[in-house]
């Protein structure tokens, strides 16, 4: 069950979007004064992308009737009405069970969902699309979960529940995302051990929806993000300890303190941000209302950073930044991904004022889903064959 370890002071702050934004743009302040080792920031280039953002966001929402970033968008690739038919299975059941059934789906997806390496891809079964990537990610797993494969109840499959996840099996995983010697997934055994995780600290993901009060209560998104990171930190593998509570993804920088004290700890908490995000239409379904969305902050993955990287913003000071693989722990990751936090704080800023929109109106969810990924992921596309990233990771699959 989730860690019952009394979290101090540090911990709570560092679990906080607040330090998230803090330590991010006390890193941003440090590269606009050219006192980082791995980065310099060119901000008379900030203009020129918000303009690139804007572009690709008019392309695609040429209304501007922009969802939330969240995992909800990939289930549908290429036109096919998979939310839709996961709607017609679940009519049956009460708008709580609804709830808690999409979250089990969108929380195994999204922890599912980190990089997968350049040359896997996922062949749909009827509908014969192909598909790579966070989509192909998107489409693999929601099949997995409509054929049962996280539920233990052969007569309830629409659900995750402990024993399911926790008794899957690498061959089952690996058949589910057609892994083959030829079709490589980074970071299987990751995934899985994530996987094998939940199954340890929730009877079923869908708890989210108790734990967070149920049908008439309202929260923030910070409180649900707390919520997340409180009953999933036990799972991340690996992590820095602290106070006796894993931390997940936060990482040092020497450039804030001695590495191995708290002030030089960077939190981000990806892939908890993302799936808080993605938590949000469920939660709204089942009565839930969230609030405060703003307050968290842009997603320091690949996409976002890779775009400002592409577009000039930030300079790698070597040569080797984009040709070496590096792990998520390394200082100049670390680096890259707290400068893109910030600087998609200021990208945001920078498109509302292009629009004459608030952030009530145009919140940074929507600039990302606009947006900056999409923009990440155009602009790698046109500068390397098959749109790789222009920093290569070791991904274990329970990051990036």
């Amino acid at each position: 069950m989730p860690d019952t370890v009394p979290t101090s002071p540090t911990v709570t702050h560092l679990r906080s979007p607040r330090a998230i934004r803090e330590r991010c743009h006390a890193l941003l302040e440090l590269g606009l004064a050219d006192r980082l080792a791995h980065f310099r920031v060119d901000m008379a280039r900030l203009p020129g992308v918000a303009d690139f953002v804007l572009d690709v966001t008019r392309e695609a929402y040429p209304t501007l009737d922009i969802p939330v970033h969240s995992r909800w968008g990939h289930f549908d690739v290429g036109g096919v009405q998979r939310n839709a038919l996961l709607d017609s299975r679940l009519a049956g059941l009460t708008p709580a069970e609804r709830a808690r059934a999409k979250l089990d789906l969108v929380i195994t997806s999204v922890l599912l969902d980190a990089g997968s390496g350049p040359s896997w891809k996922y062949v749909e079964p009827g509908s014969g699309g192909t598909f790579a990537r966070s989509e192909g990610l998107a489409v693999a797993s929601f099949h997995m979960f409509l054929a049962g494969a996280f539920s233990s109840d052969p007569a309830r499959p629409l659900q995750a529940d402990a024993e399911g996840l926790r008794r899957l099996s690498r061959d089952a995983l690996a058949e589910g995302f057609q892994v083959t010697a030829t079709n490589p997934l980074a970071g299987l055994e990751g995934r899985l051990e994530l996987l094998h995780g939940l199954g340890r600290v929730l009877p079923r993901p869908g708890a989210l929806y108790d734990l967070l009060g149920g049908a008439g209560r309202q929260v923030t998104a910070t409180e649900v993000l707390g919520q997340v990171l409180e009953s999933l930190g036990p799972i991340w593998p690996g992590r820095i300890t602290l106070d006796g509570v894993n931390l997940g993804d936060v990482w040092p920088h020497s450039a804030l303190g001695a590495t191995d004290h708290p002030d030089s700890l960077v939190p981000f908490h990806k892939l908890s941000q993302w799936l808080t995000y993605s938590l949000l239409e469920p939660l709204e379904e089942g009565g839930i209302t969230v609030t405060a969305l703003d307050a968290l902050t842009g997603l320091p993955e690949y996409r976002n950073g890779g775009l400002l990287v592409d577009t000039g913003l930030l300079v790698p000071r070597e040569a080797r930044l984009l040709q070496d693989v590096f792990t998520p722990g390394e200082e100049p990751i670390v680096e890259w991904r707290a400068l893109t936090v910030a600087l998609l704080d200021e990208l945001g800023k920078r498109v509302r004022e292009r629009l004459g929109m608030t952030s009530a109106q145009l919140p940074l969810a929507k600039v990302l889903q606009g947006g900056t990924w999409s923009a990440g992921r155009k602009i790698a596309a046109q500068k390397r064959s098959g749109g790789p990233p222009p920093i290569r990771i070791d991904s274990d699959g329970t990051v990036f």
